[in-house]
């Protein structure tokens, strides 16, 4: 594992223009963490998905920055080689100034080499300063968790043209602001593909179809063991595995090599 360079978002953006695809999984905790990087994940998202999956919560509005801080913190104490993304909690980045604080608590106590946001347009002077500030920033476009009562649930984005070009425009206006990388949920696949070539920076699907640079899906999902209902996007990886290492070594697999997403995960 030691042998291994460690990636950075240089090593990401030269990976889309490459055209590799990025594998890319959630973690809260050190021995997934090992796990994962054992099996050969590029980037790690601390999600604040840790909120259902982890606490147990109806979403991840209630997470908090010490939630977060805290688990980063556990990722990053046994990173040997991925990136770390760490998700900026609910109501945590409403000003600039609110963002610059909690974002460099986030990196410098949880150890995250990028901050996630999300939102759109609105969001374009805060992420100005934290890049301005030395602070690299993952956007998080179409389905958006954190707004989920004002969504009215988790539904598919983009299908009509008007949202699919609001969030075609939102994408490009981010990465100008100095986004570094998009994270791009549940719309439909040919969205998906627009915004990811017009993109010079990765674009990681979540539900966003199979011409995303990457992948990326909650551990929990694709290891089949979420209670309740899945998202269509997700698949149980442990299908035909012995082990937790066996079924991401899989995952990674699928997704570098295209098969996964599969028509069946997508949007139409």
């Amino acid at each position: 594992m030691s042998e291994r360079k460690k990636i950075t978002l240089t090593t990401l953006g030269k990976m889309k223009q490459a055209g590799e695809k990025i594998a890319v999984l959630t973690a809260y905790d050190s021995t997934f963490t090992v796990v994962e990087e054992m099996a050969g994940v590029d980037a790690i998202i601390v999600g604040d998905s840790l909120g259902m999956v982890i606490q147990g919560k109806e979403s991840t509005v209630p997470v908090s920055l010490s939630d977060m801080i805290y688990h980063t913190a556990n990722v990053a104490r046994v990173r040997q080689h991925a990136f770390i993304v760490a998700d900026m909690p609910f109501m945590s980045y409403a000003s600039s100034a609110e963002a610059l604080g909690n974002a460099a608590r986030l990196m410098q106590e949880g150890g995250a080499h990028m901050v996630k946001i999300e939102g759109g347009s609105f969001r374009l002077e805060v992420v100005c300063e934290m890049v301005g500030n030395g602070i690299p920033v993952c956007a998080h476009l179409g389905l958006t968790p954190q707004s989920v009562h004002t969504l009215g649930g988790y539904r598919v984005q983009g299908r009509d043209e008007v949202s699919a070009h609001t969030i075609l425009d939102d994408a490009e206006a981010l990465q100008d602001a100095g986004a570094g990388m998009l994270v791009l949920e549940c719309v439909p696949s040919v969205l998906g593909s627009e915004i990811s070539h017009a993109l010079k920076i990765p674009v990681i699907g979540i539900g966003a179809g199979p011409d995303c640079d990457g992948q990326v899906l909650v551990l929990h999902d694709m290891l089949g063991i979420t209670p309740g209902k899945r998202p269509v996007f997700s698949c149980d990886f442990m299908q035909g595995q012995d082990s937790i290492q066996g079924a991401i070594e899989a995952y990674v697999r699928d997704v570098k090599s295209g098969a996964y997403p599969a028509p069946e995960h997508c949007y139409n």
